[in-house]
């Protein structure tokens, strides 16, 4: 964990305590979790809040990527970033600073490392401990369908979930490894800005990265083999983000094919060689981020020992979460395609109680938003704009742009969109995306409406504060209603309305 300083220190302190002891298991366990991220946490904790004899083990660092090379360091930086790009807007609404907005990026990060460390308490093996779990730090693997090997150690569980999560895949690129590149696993680790930046992909990490260091002044080129940015969210989205990049001098290398990588002449420079539509082009930068997706960490989990099936995924689970073994179970990364810390804890809570209990709870009952933090923010939940033209006329799409939510015009936020996909007829909720500065609060009224089968009418119906963003929601569900307004429905009140008179 670098650089070497206290707010780190404090962090493996909690994560990984230095000289910590592994406890001698004795009798069988209730439950054993392999992977202490947030889908290994939430299982381990909630099994033991229901009285079962628990055992983590964790080959790293408490607490997964979420706390330490995830969601918490990279919000702390894209706050900071947002904090920048505010500033220099202050003209826009009459509000001057002296002087060229600067960043102190070794404090942004001395920052993000302090917060990190503040908030390790709660994944910490001390806490753990205090739940009554059993904290094995090592290298675990399956020994019988029944037991785990922690070093000279077996564990034997009754049941077993599977929780250790993903990690940044390397692509095939000729030269890469000879590159200084780094990951979201060791970006937080920098200490000086790069003067020139190269992300290798347009998702979600890449984009987020990709904003926040140009806002701290670092000259940033995206690549991407896509079209487009954020390849699946909305078409209309993805398009919002490329105008919003290009206008704050963020260069897009879209459609590209990746040649080559390459150290640069000048020392701890990398090169990337790129082709769109056969013209090469040669990008130096003094940092290469690698941002093209996650790998499942199955290795050296002996899966075969314990006749759990994997594939190219992951683990292999039905709908219950349960592997080919019927003891085992798996939750979070390793076994989902929604890649996200709310995904991995729903999923967690259906392990504890399909595993403890008679309970057969199913993941795909699930209804998981995501959100892109991007400033705007992209939002979706349900069904997407790419999947409505397959239920042809069954589904009604409506839109409201952000310039007509009063809140937006005000806070000159209004480079965005909210959508919504309805059933017609029933006006039952599908999907929804979103597109504003804070997009990624809003979206959770979206997913909650989904999620208890309600109507787009419920929307118009129900009061939103004035002025607020959200009320792009109200905004369509009154569209909807007026949709329904037809020429003979109109002509009927009409005639209902000159006979009351």
């Amino acid at each position: 964990m670098l650089p070497d300083d206290p707010h780190n220190r404090a962090l493996l302190a909690q994560v990984h305590p230095a000289g910590w002891t592994n406890p001698k298991p004795t009798g069988r366990y209730n439950l054993v979790v392999l992977g202490a991220g947030t889908a290994g946490l939430v299982s381990a904790i909630g099994a033991a809040s229901l009285g079962a004899r628990v055992a983590i083990v964790e080959r790293n660092l408490l607490g997964g990527d979420c706390l330490n090379v995830g969601c918490v360091p990279s919000k702390s930086l894209l706050s900071a970033a947002r904090i920048a790009a505010a500033q220099r807007r202050g003209s826009a609404f009459g509000v001057s600073a002296s002087g060229e907005v600067r960043v102190d990026f070794a404090a942004v990060m001395e920052r993000m490392r302090r917060l990190r460390a503040g908030l390790a308490p709660h994944d910490s093996a001390a806490r753990l401990q205090r739940l009554g779990i059993d904290v094995f730090f090592g290298d675990a693997r399956f020994v019988a369908a029944d037991a785990v090997g922690v070093g000279d150690d077996t564990l034997r569980f009754a049941k077993c979930v599977i929780a250790t999560g993903t990690r940044a895949a390397m692509p095939s690129i000729p030269g890469l490894d000879s590159t200084n590149f780094v990951t979201n696993e060791t970006v937080f680790g920098l200490t000086m800005l790069p003067h020139r930046l190269i992300v290798i992909g347009g998702g979600p990490i890449g984009c987020e990265l990709a904003q926040a260091f140009r806002r701290f002044g670092s000259e940033v080129t995206i690549i991407e083999r896509d079209r487009r940015l954020l390849p699946a969210d909305d078409v209309d989205a993805s398009a919002i983000l490329e105008r919003t990049f290009l206008r704050e001098g963020i260069t897009l290398a879209l459609g590209a094919t990746i040649v080559r990588g390459a150290p640069g002449v000048a020392q701890s420079t990398s090169v990337v060689v790129c082709e769109t539509d056969g013209a090469q082009r040669e990008i130096v930068g003094d940092e290469l981020l690698v941002a093209t997706g996650r790998v499942p960490n199955i290795e050296g989990l002996d899966l075969a020992m314990a006749g759990i099936s994997a594939d190219a995924g992951g683990v292999v689970v039905d709908d219950h979460l349960r592997t080919t073994n019927r003891r085992v179970y798996a939750a979070g990364d390793i076994c989902s395609r929604d890649k996200f810390t709310h995904a991995a804890e729903a999923m967690a809570r259906i392990v504890v109680h399909n595993a403890l209990f008679f309970r057969r709870k199913k993941a795909g009952a699930l209804t998981i938003p995501w959100a892109t933090y991007t400033d705007p923010e992209v939002a979706h939940v349900g069904l997407c704009a790419a999947q409505a033209p397959s239920r042809g006329s069954e589904v009604v799409t409506l839109t409201v742009p952000m310039t007509e939510i009063d809140r937006a015009v005000l806070e000159s936020e209004t480079e965005g969109f909210a959508r919504v996909h309805v059933q017609r007829g029933s006006g039952t909720i599908l999907g929804a995306t979103m597109v504003a500065s804070h997009a990624g609060e809003m979206i959770g009224e979206l997913s909650l409406a989904i999620t208890a089968g309600l109507r787009i009418g419920t929307l118009a119906s129900t009061i939103h504060p004035y002025p607020t963003q959200s009320e792009a929601w109200k905004k369509l569900g009154d569209a909807w209603n007026r949709a329904r307004l037809t020429p003979r429905v109109q002509g009927m009140s009409r005639r209902l309305m000159a006979w009351r008179r």
